[in-house]
């Protein structure tokens, strides 16, 4: 039976090329029989913790080997994985640690002061690194544990709750199966990103948000690749880590890509290596993808996806060539449609809503029927929310957003989420958020504030942009505030967003 999460895989790869190495990170190397034991121990001390199956384990890391290590442990302990991103704000950690029920949260240095603070019941705090006299850390615990016992688990079973920003203000758990990470993985290894176990795969994108953790580190481990870790994105040295490795398959965003033509750094740095590279999360501009064409000799292979369907949907990589402006044909074993508002397919040409069906599609959002429902058909098919047209050869192609979105650096900034937060303090009235074009992050977030009492002049901006720092994860936070003495409204008393952006 084909292995169903990325630990089981890890073990086949492990047991196939014990000798291969698994991880590179700066200052150190492992290879898959050093990463398969090593895991094997986490499993134990989470066992010995008392989790069990289907417990959630909450962890909260950047790109490091412990991220790795803690992840498959997790579910090789039988448990539910709850990724949570590092730069999340307090408010943030807490809603998803407590709606979540997590168990365990395993907490890197950049975090864990924050996480302990919140004192939540229930939830045991474990620090990946030393450091508080407190808490044990992981490596301790890893220094004291015994074997393992073998949990069986299933396609079916529950694998992650990745929590992804809603439209009502606080972001929703989506439920992704054993099963669903594990065919995404397959399914993101077709065509031209065959990736092989003679790969070395750049992860440099958060292993926390689910493009990075399921298409890099899922579909790596699947066939035994190579993965460099690097914790944080800076233009020069992750070229130069890109060099000195070797890399071969990059995965990307637009705002790396973009980063390093502005700074005119691909002329000083050789990657004969590189023969695939990819971007998700956000749209590819099309002098983008011909400006890293001409300058490395390889051409981006863009795609689309959401955390819903684990979360690849599309990809260039499985036509005959890259399409500049196209999110690429439909990955295998997955249905797409464009519908309209009645429910019926579009006339091809028409825009439509993105409709997905397939193994990869999750199974609802933790603790919210409601949304769920709202989300997924009686038959199956996922409302993306997102609009597209599709040409005569099938190619999709992104031309609005259903909801109001907003993605900065490949992240989901829901307007309603930041408009709670402002509308939390006293000297806002009302307020709208909207995303404008931004040349490195793709979009910004402005927010259009009706001070409390028309006191426009005496709306103190600096003092909102302390409360967003706050409470919501920095790339939420809005980069402009425009005091205004209303707001644009239709006659049903919804706010005229469409003005606001041609602003």
């Amino acid at each position: 039976m084909e292995p169903v999460d990325v630990a089981a895989r890890l073990r086949r790869s492990a047991e196939q090329h014990p000798d291969r190495t698994a991880l590179v990170w700066d200052g150190g190397r492992r290879t898959y029989g050093e990463l398969h034991a090593r895991v094997d121990v986490g499993t134990a001390v989470l066992q010995g913790i008392g989790i069990t199956a289907g417990d959630r384990v909450a962890l909260v890391a950047g790109n490091t080997p412990t991220f790795v290590e803690v992840a498959a442990a997790a579910l090789r302990a039988g448990a539910v994985l709850v990724p949570l991103l590092p730069g999340l704000a307090p408010d943030e950690l807490r809603h998803a640690l407590a709606d979540s029920g997590a168990v365990v949260a395993v907490v890197g240095p950049e975090r864990i002061d924050a996480v302990a603070a919140l004192d939540l019941d229930g939830l045991r705090v474990v620090p990946t690194d030393a450091g508080r006299e407190d808490l044990p850390a992981w490596d301790e615990l890893c220094a004291a544990a015994g074997e393992p016992a073998r949990v069986e688990r299933h396609a079916d079973d529950l694998g992650a709750i990745v929590y992804t920003s809603g439209t009502t203000g606080r972001p929703r758990g989506a439920m992704l199966s054993r099963g669903n990470l594990a065919a995404n993985q397959d399914q993101s290894l077709a065509g031209r990103f065959e990736v092989t176990g003679e790969d070395v795969i750049l992860l440099v994108l958060p292993l926390a948000h689910i493009y990075a953790f399921n298409v890099g580190l899922g579909a790596a481990l699947t066939v035994g690749a190579t993965m460099v870790l690097v914790e944080r994105f800076e233009p020069a040295p992750t070229l130069q880590a890109m060099a000195d490795h070797e890399v071969s398959v990059l995965l990307g965003a637009p705002a790396i890509y973009v980063a390093w033509l502005r700074a005119g750094l691909l002329a000083d740095v050789r990657l004969p290596a590189l023969r695939l590279a990819v971007s998700g999360a956000a749209p590819l501009p099309p002098a983008v993808l011909t400006g890293f064409a001409g300058a490395t000799g390889v051409t981006i292979e863009e795609g689309y996806g959401l955390t819903e369907a684990s979360p690849s949907v599309t990809s260039n990589a499985m036509g005959p060539a890259p399409r500049p402006g196209s999110v690429g044909l439909p990955l295998p074993n997955l249905e797409l449609r464009l519908v309209d508002d009645d429910g019926g397919d579009v006339t091809p040409g028409d825009p439509g809503e993105v409709w997905v069906r397939g193994p990869n599609v999750f199974q609802g959002y933790w603790n919210d029927p409601e949304a769920t429902a709202a989300a997924l058909t009686g038959d199956g098919w996922l409302r993306t929310g997102d609009v597209a047209v599709r040409d005569d050869e099938g190619y999709l192609f992104l031309v609005d957003r259903k909801r109001d979105l907003i993605i900065v650096n490949g992240f989901n900034v829901y307007p309603r989420e930041v408009e709670r937060v402002l509308l939390e303090d006293a000297e806002v009235l009302d307020v709208a958020v909207v995303g404008t074009d931004h040349p490195l992050t793709g979009e910004t977030v402005v927010a259009y504030v009706v001070p409390r009492g028309g006191q426009a002049d005496h709306t103190d901006i600096d003092h909102l942009g302390d409360v967003c720092r706050t409470k919501l994860a920095r790339y939420k936070c809005p980069t402009r505030f425009e005091i205004v003495e209303s707001l644009p409204m239709t006659a049903s008393g919804k706010v005229r967003r469409g003005e606001l952006r041609s602003d």
